[in-house]
């Protein structure tokens, strides 16, 4: 589901667009919680859009503090962004940043079942690199992964200025 913004010029709601920032994105930056104190992971990802729905996937290691942090609280936020370019200006106020982000909040489930894993590992490697891969199953028990409900999400575009392209 998307979620509206302050900034409504700069909105990106057009579905095909929003899946040309997914593709060319290749970072997500997740968060968490432990407790009260903020947990910020880089992750590579891969993903499916049904409709308007995200679903997000990442992997990693079997074991570790990210895992943990899940399994105690599952609600995520996560934010993407490609196509970062600094602009300068006369004065202050017209320094920045062009860019296109993804951001938005879900629920994370870690992904136990061996055919699951298979399917979210092909998807991942599709998502990162454009090929078609196979897992087995000794692959896949090497690796956790990690899938993330998104429940809103928004897209945005800051384009480079006019006086500056």
């Amino acid at each position: 589901m998307m979620r509206g913004m302050t900034r409504r010029e700069r909105e990106v709601t057009d579905r095909e667009e929003i899946i040309r920032i997914l593709d060319k994105c290749k970072i997500l930056h997740l968060g968490l919680t432990d407790g009260d104190e903020p947990y910020v992971a880089p992750l590579n990802y891969g993903y499916v859009m049904d409709g308007d729905h995200l679903t997000l996937y990442m992997h990693g290691a079997t074991q570790g503090y990210k895992l943990d942090l899940m399994r105690k609280n599952p609600k995520v936020f996560f934010e993407m962004e490609c196509d970062v370019e600094w602009f300068g200006g006369e004065v202050a106020c017209q320094y920045g940043t062009a860019y296109l982000s993804i951001m938005g909040r879900g629920k994370a489930e870690i992904i136990e079942d061996v055919e699951e894993k298979k399917a979210a590992l092909s998807l991942f490697m599709k998502s990162q690199t454009g090929k078609d891969f196979t897992f087995t199953d000794k692959i896949v028990s090497g690796v956790a992964l990690m899938k993330i409900d998104v429940l809103e999400y928004t897209a945005k575009r800051r384009p480079m200025p006019a006086h500056m392209v």
